[in-house]
This record gives structure tokens, sequence and C-alpha cells, in this order.
């Protein structure tokens, strides 16, 4: 079994090293750097990644997330490009190429064949005045003082200074798109972040079980309301306006107070400052305001601000949402 002393210093030593690697590329945030980016943003086609081996596996992350934010992309294998798949790249597009070394005869392949179309090409290579170096039209050097990998061969810090000039790549063009939360809901449908960023409280709401009562409404009037329809609360309503809210909690401390409970009103228990929120509301932002009031429910407006239900943190939650 190996020693934990030994284990923790190579996983240290691997941590550090990446990250060192990964903060000195600040200095290619540089006027070259800003050209790309703005080339980037003009572009009217797709960004296509394309490279080989780990590279190809960084590529595939970086074009992943460059769709989500914003930027169409694709991701071509650089082998599959050179045996019949080169014919999706447009002459709109700009292909970026990822390579540590820059060196290989399907770099030299890809190169003269955009040349010839006369298609853009961004390398992102360790190796300056490589032949990605010089076939490219505009280059990123990602230099690194050596591999992780105890033989320095195992890409791994070339790898996380890729995807690391990758994220800044992607998230850089996502900010000066103006690329917004809701921008970001439509490329994310489905899923926890999907609904986070796109469910309303108008999906949620049942406006056919709406607890309500009225001013003068009995204390027995009330808990059935709020038993019948299960929300743990019910609206109290006036003049068809919401003036108060009567939760189970409300209820329970009438009790323990051993009040005369026959002669209690709504008018007695409501509180009169209950959390309402539109329909159009995100469910994670009726979430938030939940837990900062340490409450269990919101009642739900429609855009006319007339009452048409409650909403309960649970039915939130359901929805795998649980955080703001």
């Amino acid at each position: 079994m190996a020693n934990q002393q030994i284990i923790k210093k190579i996983a240290l030593d691997t941590l550090n090293l990446e990250s060192k690697s990964i903060s000195d590329l600040s200095k290619v945030i540089d006027s070259n750097f800003c050209e790309i980016i703005n080339t980037l943003k003009a572009c009217n086609g797709k960004i296509v990644l394309t490279g080989i081996g780990k590279s190809a596996i960084i590529g595939m992350k970086i074009s992943a997330t460059l769709n989500s934010t914003g930027s169409k992309s694709i991701f071509l294998h650089l082998g599959d490009a050179l045996h019949g798949d080169i014919g999706v790249i447009g002459n709109d597009d700009i292909v970026i190429c990822i390579s540590k070394s820059g060196e290989s005869n399907e770099i030299e392949s890809l190169s003269n064949h955009l040349k010839n179309e006369g298609i853009k090409l961004i390398g992102i290579s360790c190796i300056k005045d490589s032949l990605l170096d010089k076939s490219s039209d505009m280059f990123i050097h990602t230099e690194i003082e050596r591999e992780a990998c105890h033989n320095n061969l195992a890409p791994t810090t070339s790898s996380s200074c890729h995807l690391a000039i990758g994220d800044a790549i992607a998230m850089t063009l996502q900010k000066i798109k103006g690329f917004s939360p809701s921008d970001f809901s439509v490329y994310h449908p489905s899923g926890n972040l999907g609904k986070k960023l796109s469910l309303k409280l108008n999906y949620l709401v049942d406006k056919n079980r709406m607890p309500t009562v009225s001013l003068s409404s009995t204390f027995f009037e009330i808990i059935d309301e709020i038993s019948s329809n299960m929300y743990g609360a019910t609206a109290v309503i006036d003049s068809d306006k919401i003036i108060g809210i009567i939760t189970d909690g409300d209820i329970r401390r009438i009790i323990e107070k051993k009040h005369n409970i026959d002669r209690v009103l709504a008018s007695d228990l409501m509180n009169k400052n209950p959390k309402v929120l539109s329909e159009e509301t995100l469910a994670f932002h009726a979430l938030g305001v939940m837990k900062k009031n340490n409450i269990s429910q919101v009642l739900v407006t429609d855009p006319n601000n007339t009452y048409i239900g409650i909403v309960h943190i649970l039915d939130i939650i359901k929805q795998g949402i649980n955080d703001e």
C-alpha cells in the first residue's frame, strides 16, 4: 500500500503545476487574443473545433461550451475531416485547431485545404514556430513548463491549459455578445438547469384549487379551507383583492394560546403582509423568496393582479429546483 504522504505530494504537485501553468496563460491575453475574439464574434458561420487524440477531447468540450453560451459550433475530428468529412466546413466558418506539438501530417493537409478555400484557421499549441503556428491566420501559444505526467509524456498540463484558454474564449464571447440567462434557457430547455431558467409559477399553480376565506370566516371554516386544499394556507380575500394569508402555523399558535376559538375570525388570524408573486415569476426566484422569509407558500396573481392560487415550496422542489 502506497504511503499517504507520497500520494498527497504527487497529487498536490500535479495541481500546483497545472494551476501555475493556467495562471501563466494571462500573458497571452493580449491584442492578439482580442483580435481573435473579434474575429470569432464576427463569424457568420460555425466555429469548428478540431484536433487528434487528447486535443480532440478538449476540442469537443470547448465546442460544447461555445454552443451552450451562444456561439454556434461543431466538433470535427481531424482524422475524420481528412477522410471525407471536411466538407462540413463552410466558407463562412472559422476553424480552431488544437495540438500540443503543432506538428502532424494532418495539420499540414488541413491548413492547405483551408487556405485553398479561403477559410480562417486559428491554431492553439504549446509550441511556438510549429507547423500549426506558421500555417494559422491567428495563433495562441499555450507555453507550459512540463506535463504533470512524471514521464513528461501524457498530455496533462497541456490539456488543462487548452481547456482553460477555450473557456476564456467562450466566456469572453458570451459576455460581449450579451448572452443572458434567458438566452441560456433556450439552449437548455430540459433538465434541472433548464427548469431553473425557464419554469414559471403559472406552470405550478393549480387554478382549480384556490383556498380562499373572507374576513368574517370562522375559525372552523378556515381550518376546513386549509385542510381541503392541502397547501397549509389560505388567502384572505376582500372585494376580490388579497388582503392577507392564514397558515397552519397561525392556527397552531392561536390554539396554543387557548383563545376562545369559537369567536376567532379570519380578520383576527391573518398576516396582513403576505408574499404575493406574479404567475410570470420564475420558480427559482419564488423559492428564494420563500427561503429568505422562512415561509412555505406564496400567493400567486395573474397580470391583472387577480388571485389565482398558491404555490407551495414543495411544488418547486419536486421539479428539481432546490436553490437560488
